[in-house]
């Protein structure tokens, strides 16, 4: 028997299959009303990218109900199809999600929202400058298609280096930068609430702490406005700990960086938090949340970031289904500006090689 993923690929004709189980009720005037005429503005997420951060993304948008179709892009056929009937399979579980799957870029037309997950891996030995002209090379041929079948979608890049290729997504799609964002430090910002939570007892959501700058080794913790039902805890744990001084903090800052590390040494990669994580950056932009979150984003001029510098990194920015709405003006000390600006010097430093 053919291998089918619908009873149209075994030959079945659809046509109006359901009108022989359902009746439809008569209208005003004796007019039958069609289901377009009442029809809701379809909600489309593609996911460019179907390894196991893009497919933890996707069924994560799935469970949540965030989108009436998922279309699922990758460079290879077989696991594409596998992934995608896998999730198919789940149907009766699930909300009702139309689930699409192509080699082409043309699947996506039409997308709402465009998640990028797909990037060259780094072959040991490689230089750092020689792995990002080879993400480049991708790039060229992923976001200009995608920019081409839905022009007025949300570009949201997760593939590593993230920074920098936000900035070359940016350049490359010819869209606003509000419309071009990277997952940046949403995710490290979450590790570092979950340590403080633990720390505190408390829950991680009602720990109010960011990580911002590079979503790499220069990400700044934000110590000053960390806080807890409005109460700063910085001042709290040095009063109550004198082993709080600055290199217990840098060690804190230096464990949230690290901790992919250590999932990806124990398990071979991380899937699952990303996945959470890129679905809440998801949820706020496609349902006009407006909720704020750490994310890569244009921030010349920003907290003495040179105006000319194009560079893309993360600050608190409030989301919803514009893209980036704003970024938070938010109170730096002096050390964490000036550690801001030094993390903002090498992500320009590294784009500027990249001759875009």
């Amino acid at each position: 028997m053919k291998k089918a993923s619908s009873l149209s690929e075994l030959g079945f004709d659809a046509g109006d299959a359901s009108s022989g189980f359902f009746r439809p009720v008569a209208g005003d005037g004796g007019a039958t009303p069609t289901s377009a005429s009442h029809r809701r503005r379809l909600t489309k997420v593609s996911v460019i990218g179907a390894g196991n951060v893009g497919m933890a993304i996707a069924q994560t948008i799935l469970t949540r109900d965030l989108a009436d179709e998922i279309a699922l892009v990758d460079a290879l056929p077989d696991k594409l199809r596998g992934e995608m009937l896998d999730l198919q399979h789940a149907a009766a579980f699930l909300p009702r999600t139309r689930l699409v799957s192509d080699t082409d870029l043309a699947v996506t037309r039409g997308s709402d929202l465009a998640i990028v997950t797909a990037g060259a891996r780094q072959i040991p030995g490689e230089s750092r400058l020689n792995l990002l002209q080879r993400n480049v090379a991708l790039f060229r041929k992923i976001v200009p298609p995608l920019a081409e079948h839905s022009p007025e979608a949300l570009l949201l890049i997760v593939a590593n280096p993230v920074d920098v290729l936000t900035y070359v997504a940016w350049k490359l799609s010819g869209f606003p930068p509000n419309r071009v964002i990277g997952s940046g430090t949403n995710l490290d910002s979450s590790r570092f609430r979950f340590l403080l939570a633990e720390h505190l007892d408390v829950n991680a959501q009602d720990v109010q702490a960011y990580m911002v700058g590079e979503h790499g080794d220069s990400s700044v913790a934000v110590w000053s406005s960390v806080s807890v039902a409005g109460m700063p805890v910085l001042k709290s744990l040095q009063a109550s700990h004198h082993c709080f001084d600055e290199a217990a903090l840098e060690g804190i800052r230096r464990s949230v960086v690290d901790s992919a590390y250590e999932v990806i040494s124990l398990k071979g990669y991380t899937s699952w938090a990303i996945g959470y994580s890129v679905a809440s950056l998801a949820a706020s932009l496609l349902r006009d949340q407006r909720r704020i979150h750490p994310v890569s984003v244009l921030a010349r001029g920003f907290h003495g970031i040179p105006p000319e510098n194009d560079v893309f990194l993360s600050l608190p920015a409030r989301l919803g289904r514009g893209g980036v709405l704003g970024v938070a003006e938010m109170e730096l000390t002096e050390e964490e500006a000036r550690r801001l600006r030094r993390s903002a010097k090498t992500l320009w430093e590294n784009c500027q090689q990249l001759g875009l």
